[in-house]
């Protein structure tokens, strides 16, 4: 058996070297090989980045989901403001001119504000938690794991930071964004840089998160480089390229 394999090994190696035809056929047989083994790969890559981007259009599809549940609760939160507001202004109307009946009417109303100032201290945690959601996941489609965390400073706190290896997070939220957003996000920034430079990177990625921003406050962010969005679109484009 052993020397029919080594006479058909002689013979092989005879017609490689003296049969072109054979000796082309042979080559081309295993360049094909390599290419169904480069295929193979192929569609392994392929395979793993229709999963890759499946989960990432789920991720996109939940954020949406939630953004449209917080909208809702919002339109009936500001919903009820408007009608306390406009019971307020009745009770004002029909407040009498006697000490005792202002002082009953006064009771009333210091009850209907403690409900304003507590639905306005609802919408604003509700913007915070949205805005460290959404800011973190557009950042995660740069490349950049980020957990958003509002930390308390001496004199200040900042509604969104954290930090990478070389990236720093500084970022403010509001329903409505003014000029005046922008000067205080600034200044905190500055502070950090000259008595906390040791909580800043290399990289400074300044961040403003607004229902609703004001041209004035758009115009002035893209002017210094200011990334401002909201859940569905950028009002300033994002100075960061994706990561990797």
């Amino acid at each position: 058996m052993q020397a029919e394999l080594r006479e058909l090994k002689e013979k092989m190696l005879k017609l490689l070297e003296e049969d072109r035809e054979f000796r082309y056929a042979v080559a081309g047989y295993l360049g094909i090989l390599e290419v169904l083994k480069r295929l193979d790969g192929i569609e392994t890559e392929q395979a793993r980045l229709r999963e890759e981007t499946t989960r990432i259009w789920d991720e996109i599809a939940h954020l949406r989901e939630d953004f449209n549940r917080r909208f809702e609760a919002h339109e009936r939160e500001l919903k009820a403001l408007r009608e306390d507001m406009n019971a307020l202004r009745e009770d004002f109307n029909r407040m009498q001119t006697t000490i005792e009946g202002i002082l009953r009417e006064l009771k009333f109303i210091n009850t209907r504000l403690t409900r304003v100032e507590r639905t306005l201290e609802k919408l604003t945690i509700d913007i915070e938690e949205e805005a460290r959601s959404i800011v973190a996941c557009r950042l995660r489609q740069l490349g950049y794991e980020i957990e958003l965390k509002s930390p308390q400073l001496p004199g200040f706190e900042i509604n969104l930071y954290d930090t990478t290896s070389d990236l720093c997070v500084i970022g403010e939220c509001s329903i409505r964004a003014t000029p005046k957003l922008l000067e205080e996000l600034k200044r905190k920034y500055e502070f950090l840089r000259k008595a906390r430079p040791n909580l800043l990177r290399p990289k400074v990625l300044l961040v403003i998160y607004a229902s609703l921003a004001l041209p004035e406050l758009v115009e002035a962010a893209r002017h210094e480089g200011v990334w401002v969005l909201k859940a569905t679109a950028d009002y300033t484009p994002c100075p960061l390229k994706a990561s990797g």
